[in-house]
Protein backbone atom coordinates (compact mmCIF):
# COMPACT_ATOMS: atom_id res chain seq x y z
CA UNK A 1 0.00 0.00 0.00
CA UNK A 2 1.24 3.47 -0.83
CA UNK A 3 -0.05 6.98 -0.33
CA UNK A 4 0.40 9.64 -3.00
CA UNK A 5 2.09 12.89 -1.91
CA UNK A 6 0.44 16.04 -3.24
CA UNK A 7 1.24 19.75 -3.19
CA UNK A 8 -0.76 22.36 -1.28
CA UNK A 9 -2.19 23.59 -4.60
CA UNK A 10 -3.39 20.08 -5.48
CA UNK A 11 -4.79 19.72 -1.96
CA UNK A 12 -6.70 23.00 -2.25
CA UNK A 13 -8.21 21.84 -5.55
CA UNK A 14 -9.23 18.51 -4.00
CA UNK A 15 -10.82 20.29 -1.04
CA UNK A 16 -12.96 22.20 -3.51
CA UNK A 17 -14.14 18.83 -4.82
CA UNK A 18 -15.12 17.55 -1.36
CA UNK A 19 -11.87 16.13 0.07
CA UNK A 20 -11.10 16.49 3.78
CA UNK A 21 -7.91 17.34 5.64
CA UNK A 22 -6.70 15.07 8.45
CA UNK A 23 -4.24 16.54 10.95
CA UNK A 24 -2.04 13.87 12.58
CA UNK A 25 -0.16 16.28 14.85
CA UNK A 26 -0.55 16.32 18.61
CA UNK A 27 -2.92 18.61 20.52
CA UNK A 28 -0.23 21.11 21.60
CA UNK A 29 0.82 21.59 17.95
CA UNK A 30 -2.76 21.94 16.74
CA UNK A 31 -3.41 24.56 19.42
CA UNK A 32 -0.50 26.69 18.14
CA UNK A 33 -1.48 26.59 14.45
CA UNK A 34 -4.09 24.68 12.52
CA UNK A 35 -5.77 24.50 9.17
CA UNK A 36 -9.40 25.39 9.74
CA UNK A 37 -11.82 22.51 9.24
CA UNK A 38 -9.25 19.70 9.44
CA UNK A 39 -10.21 16.47 11.18
CA UNK A 40 -7.93 15.89 14.17
CA UNK A 41 -6.43 12.40 14.41
CA UNK A 42 -3.20 12.70 16.44
CA UNK A 43 -0.65 9.91 16.06
CA UNK A 44 -0.89 9.04 19.76
CA UNK A 45 -4.49 7.92 19.17
CA UNK A 46 -4.20 6.99 15.52
CA UNK A 47 -4.85 3.26 15.87
CA UNK A 48 -8.10 3.73 17.74
CA UNK A 49 -9.09 7.06 16.16
CA UNK A 50 -12.15 7.50 14.00
CA UNK A 51 -11.95 8.24 10.27
CA UNK A 52 -15.69 8.02 9.63
CA UNK A 53 -15.93 11.74 8.73
CA UNK A 54 -13.74 10.90 5.72
CA UNK A 55 -15.74 7.81 4.64
CA UNK A 56 -16.01 7.61 0.85
CA UNK A 57 -13.99 10.80 0.33
CA UNK A 58 -10.43 11.76 -0.45
CA UNK A 59 -8.51 12.41 2.76
CA UNK A 60 -5.36 14.52 2.82
CA UNK A 61 -3.19 13.70 5.84
CA UNK A 62 -0.70 16.25 7.11
CA UNK A 63 1.70 17.11 9.91
CA UNK A 64 3.97 20.10 10.52
CA UNK A 65 6.61 19.63 7.82
CA UNK A 66 5.72 16.33 6.12
CA UNK A 67 8.20 14.11 7.97
CA UNK A 68 5.73 12.22 10.15
CA UNK A 69 3.27 11.66 7.34
CA UNK A 70 6.08 10.18 5.22
CA UNK A 71 7.27 8.04 8.11
CA UNK A 72 3.77 6.75 8.89
CA UNK A 73 2.52 6.49 5.28
CA UNK A 74 2.07 2.73 5.63
CA UNK A 75 -0.07 3.11 8.74
CA UNK A 76 -2.05 5.91 7.07
CA UNK A 77 -2.71 3.69 4.04
CA UNK A 78 -3.80 0.79 6.29
CA UNK A 79 -6.09 3.03 8.36
CA UNK A 80 -7.68 4.50 5.22
CA UNK A 81 -8.09 1.16 3.44
CA UNK A 82 -11.76 0.62 2.72
CA UNK A 83 -12.70 3.96 4.32
CA UNK A 84 -11.28 6.72 2.13
CA UNK A 85 -8.66 7.51 -0.53
CA UNK A 86 -5.56 8.68 1.34
CA UNK A 87 -3.10 11.36 0.24
CA UNK A 88 -0.27 13.11 2.06
CA UNK A 89 0.27 16.87 1.98
CA UNK A 90 3.93 17.29 1.00
CA UNK A 91 5.63 19.74 3.35
CA UNK A 92 2.73 19.81 5.80
CA UNK A 93 1.49 23.02 7.43
CA UNK A 94 4.74 24.79 6.52
CA UNK A 95 4.19 24.21 2.79
CA UNK A 96 0.50 25.06 3.11
CA UNK A 97 1.34 28.44 4.64
CA UNK A 98 4.20 29.06 2.19
CA UNK A 99 1.76 28.48 -0.70
CA UNK A 100 -0.31 31.37 0.69
CA UNK A 101 -3.15 29.36 2.23
CA UNK A 102 -4.62 30.40 5.56
CA UNK A 103 -3.94 28.87 8.94
CA UNK A 104 -5.43 29.74 12.31
CA UNK A 105 -2.82 30.68 14.90
CA UNK A 106 -3.27 30.17 18.60
CA UNK A 107 -1.06 31.14 21.53
CA UNK A 108 2.62 30.83 20.67
CA UNK A 109 5.15 29.44 23.14
CA UNK A 110 7.42 32.03 24.74
CA UNK A 111 10.71 32.82 23.02
CA UNK A 112 13.87 31.04 24.12
CA UNK A 113 15.16 34.29 25.65
CA UNK A 114 11.99 34.72 27.70
CA UNK A 115 12.04 31.06 28.79
CA UNK A 116 15.64 31.36 29.93
CA UNK A 117 15.57 34.82 31.51
CA UNK A 118 11.85 35.60 32.02
CA UNK A 119 10.49 39.10 32.39
CA UNK A 120 10.14 41.86 29.86
CA UNK A 121 12.35 41.59 26.75
CA UNK A 122 11.78 45.19 25.51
Amino acid sequence: MSVKTISPIEAQRMLGDGAVLVDIRERNEIDRERIDGAIELPLTGFRTGDLQAARGRKAIFFCHSGGRTRMYAGQIAAKADGVCDAYVLGGGVLAWRKAGFATVKGPQPPSLFKRLFGGNTD
